[in-house]
């Protein structure tokens, strides 16, 4: 099973992108990204990459975006 972790801060983000955790993202309270890991941020975008040529571009205000862990 897996541990969900909401993040918020920009503390939160850096660290998902060092450790690359992989990132579900809620849009709407719906699932729209799922496996992928952070590959950028700023105060506005999460680009998260889940394979090599899928690459998406999340607005920071308009989705929530958690971490995924095994336990």
């Amino acid at each position: 099973m897996a541990q969900h972790r909401r993040l918020l801060t920009d503390r939160d983000f850096e660290e998902a992108l060092e450790r690359q955790f992989r990132i579900r993202v809620f849009q709407d309270d719906h699932i729209v990204d799922t496996g992928g890991v952070i590959v950028r941020f700023d105060e506005q975008t999460v680009v998260i990459q889940s394979s090599v040529s899928d690459v998406a571009y999340h607005s920071r205000t308009g989705c929530e975006f958690f971490e995924l862990r095994k336990r």
